[in-house]
């Protein structure tokens, strides 16, 4: 069954040490392609980590493995995926004329799904 959760895409160091290797390195690819998850809600949600996670709101839809977030990075309610092609297909096409559509605090839907689309 489908939850609604919040997105922060952002930027994370890793992501930038991989990108100095190349945006096709294996490293770069899982930075940008994975959903983390508070622990709390991957426990309470069943979900282990590789597991096929369909994300989807009014502007896109994509599938994406998760992870368990580390500590106490994400409360629970709050999803984190790197900048990337997977976050740019939820963003609204909306730039209220600064070039940049609003890339934080979107509400998505998420559910377990068996393999990726």
């Amino acid at each position: 069954m489908a939850e609604t959760f919040i997105l922060i895409p952002g930027r994370t160091s890793k992501q930038g040490v991989t990108l100095n290797e190349g945006k096709y390195t294996d490293g770069y690819l899982e930075e940008i392609n994975t959903l983390q998850i508070s622990p709390e809600d991957m426990s309470r949600l069943q979900f282990e980590n590789g597991d096929n996670i369909r994300m989807w709101n009014d502007f896109g839809e994509v599938v994406v493995p998760c992870k368990t977030s580390k500590g106490d990075e994400l409360p629970p309610g709050i999803l984190f995926i790197s900048y990337g092609d997977k976050s740019s297909r939820l963003m609204a096409g909306e730039t209220h004329g600064t070039g940049m559509p609003d890339s934080k605090g979107m509400d998505v839907q998420i559910e377990k799904v068996s393999a990726p689309a």
